[in-house]
Parts: structure tokens; sequence; C-alpha cells
């Protein structure tokens, strides 16, 4: 990674395409010149980006923004929901038609809308695997809905053995459950259990807050995955990770 001057003790960062260290950024229906300005501003930190839940339905110009991403060799995939309500409606083939149509070659697979036998989605998730790379998602979109831990190891273990590349830890937008409490703290007995059974590096933790980001870095270091990240954050992510902010100014810093 080259930066504008040099300064020592800067934790090294994986090279693009990244296997870990991997920022997604949540689009919620940004303009065709505000994705052009996202690349322009952050093309070196951003490895995928998700079209939020459905709004690749209504986003005006999509192919146009499409073509933005692609033209920087930024991956899009489109959220979770959407896929969702294709199969709530028995139109999975249609989905598979409309990836191919805008030439995504990425896809989440998620079921916190709809009640999804788990074996259901794991067949859903080899699909898509032999068309495009997949990311799943596991935990519970609703306040108040606790997922024992071994439930959400032997998710996250079958949906990776059906072929998802990543699997993301759920916390929505707000980043206020599954992962979280609904004060947006971490469930640390949660989590030290997932990391414990599956490769951190195999999990994005959606952290769409600060406190959050700074949690994971101090965790697992720079190089770990993190999503649901806002366009307008992601030089003070990279930053976060390096260490050039109050949260984590002495984590990579000698101990002396």
């Amino acid at each position: 990674m080259k930066y504008n001057f040099d300064i020592d003790h800067i934790p090294a960062r994986s090279e693009k395409p990244r296997q870990k260290g991997i920022t997604m950024v949540m689009d919620k229906g940004l303009s065709v010149n505000e994705a052009q300005n996202l690349i322009d501003s952050g093309e070196a930190y951003i490895d995928v980006v998700k079209l939020g839940f459905g709004s690749s339905l209504v986003t005006p110009n999509l192919e146009k923004k499409l073509a933005v991403y692609r033209a920087a060799n930024i991956p899009v995939y489109l959220g979770g929901t959407l896929i969702e309500a294709f199969i709530a409606r028995n139109k999975f083939d249609d989905y598979l038609r409309l990836l191919e149509k805008l030439k995504i070659t990425f896809a989440e697979v998620s079921d916190g809308s709809i009640e999804l036998p788990h074996q259901k989605k794991c067949e859903y998730i080899s699909t898509l695997a032999k068309h495009v790379k997949v990311v799943s998602e596991v935990g519970s979109k609703e306040e108040g809905i606790l997922i024992h831990p071994a439930m959400w190891i032997k998710m996250m273990q079958a949906e990776l053995e059906a072929g998802a590349w990543k699997v993301i830890a759920e916390a929505r937008e707000s980043g206020t459950v599954g992962i979280y409490r609904p004060n947006g703290k971490a469930h640390v007995v949660l989590i030290n259990k997932i990391v414990n059974k599956i490769n951190v590096d195999n999990i994005i933790w959606e952290a769409p807050q600060k406190s959050q980001q700074a949690y994971f870095i101090k965790l697992f270091g720079a190089d770990v995955n993190l999503g649901n990240i806002a366009p307008n954050e992601i030089i003070a992510l990279e930053s976060l990770r390096l260490g050039m902010r109050s949260d984590s100014f002495f984590q990579f810093l000698p101990k002396k």
C-alpha cells in the first residue's frame, strides 16, 4: 500500500485483491456521480460494495452505477433482502438470470426476513457458488432474538462448507442486533466463542459504528474484515486501521 508520506510503526495491510482486511461498503442509493466520487476518494481501500437490502430495484441508472464500480475492479453484490424477495416469490431462477444480466459476480444469501430451513439456505449457497462468489449472512435482524453461540458456529461452518467465500456476522446497518447488544456494545462472549471455532479471516463483521470498528481492529488487528461501512467513512476507517485515530493510536506503537 502506498501512502502520501512515510511514517514508521504502521501495520502492514494486505494488497488488493484481498482475502483478509476486507472493507465492505454499504451503498444505500448513491447516484452515479456519488459512486464515482466514492471511487475517486477510496478506491484503494474498498474491496466490495453492497447495494443495501432491495434498493437495487429502485436505484436510478443502476447499470451505469454498476459500470462505475466495475471500471474500478470493485465487485458489487445485491443485498440479501433482494434474494429473499425472489425466494419468497418462488423466483430463484429469475434471480440467477438477473445476476447474469447485470454482470454481477458476487451474491449474498441471507434469511433475515423469511423463514428458510438452513439446509435449503445451504443449497442456495451451493447453487450460487457455481456461478458467482458467495457471501452468506448469519444472525437475526430482529432485536431481542438471541441465537445460541453453538448455533452461530454450526451455521457458519455449514455455509462455508456449502461454498460461501465469507460469512457475514449480522448487525444490520444500525449495529444494534446480532453480534451487538441494543446499545451497540459487542457480545464479547459470543464473538470469542465464534472465533474459537471459525477462522476469523472467513468472517466479515458488520461494524457500522466507529466504536465497533475500533473494537475489532484492537481484537484482531488492522487486517480484520469489516462490513456495512458508510461511503463517507472509508478514509476514516482506513485511518483507524493504521492507528491514525485516537481510538487506535497506541495499538501499533511499541509498548515503551
